[in-house]
């Protein structure tokens, strides 16, 4: 179970916290209007905090340094933005999304490494795919078999300066597109990762916790644990 903090209690935002507590998270949500928490459901036992979404003290109730992710969802794009440079610069939280309306101020957050989603594209969905653990996903896109996914990837820092090629090499996946600095491009031949990078990759749908693991080390563990991975695979296969 992983803790999550939600800023603002809108309709999307009590969405996001109904959708993360009935997936058995922990959520705490923040909104500088106590009244706001009436869109809750009834049942709702995660934590209200009131509060402005970017105070220090505010974000400490809220358990944000535990958080396995922070989603700034409410209705000022420039509140939305610091929130979330907050939770990332002053508490590590490792996965954070803005909720920005001004697709033209999206495009220059996401340039700061903020990943965002605009409002005229927006649904809970989309913020859901960012924030939660990547083996609660479905994929962007799977094929009628059931058994080949397209999905983002959840890459470490530590992979900054690491060729494509190398991911692909270790994981076993192929990657079809990256989204960068707002842009989506098709990788070519010797490019590296960024850490501000979104890769979408294509994988077998029974490799993909794998592929998690792998991608959590630096590229050093990364390599000893795919070794140790295809080795199990080659034993499993001999019996």
């Amino acid at each position: 179970m992983a803790h999550f903090v939600i800023m603002g209690c809108g309709r999307v935002g009590a969405l996001l916290a109904h959708s993360l507590e009935d997936g058995g998270h922990s959520v705490a949500v923040i909104d500088k209007d106590p009244n706001a928490f009436r869109r809750l459901p009834a049942g709702f036992n995660g934590q209200r905090v009131t509060g402005v979404g970017f105070d220090l003290e505010v974000l400490k109730e809220a358990r944000v340094a535990e958080a396995y992710a922070f989603a700034a969802v409410s209705s000022g794009d420039n509140s939305n933005m610091l929130a979330t440079r907050v939770a990332r610069e002053e508490f590590n939280v490792p996965h954070v999304v803005a909720r920005i309306y001004d697709p033209g101020r999206a495009e220059v957050f996401q340039r700061l490494g903020i990943p965002t989603v605009a409002s005229v594209r927006w649904s809970a969905d989309q913020v859901l795919r960012r924030i939660l653990p990547a083996h609660t996903l479905y994929g962007d896109y799977r094929d009628s078999t059931g058994t080949v996914m397209l999905r983002e990837l959840n890459v470490a820092p530590a992979w900054r300066g690491q060729p494509l090629a190398r991911i692909e090499e270790l994981t076993g996946v192929r990657i079809a597109y990256i989204t960068r600095f707002g842009e989506s491009i098709i990788p070519n031949t010797g490019m590296l990762f960024q850490e501000t990078d979104t890769l979408h990759a294509m994988m077998r749908v029974d490799a993909a916790d794998d592929v998690d693991r792998i991608l959590s080390e630096t590229p050093q563990r990364a390599a000893k644990l795919a070794e140790e991975l295809t080795e199990d695979v080659t034993d499993e296969v001999e019996q």
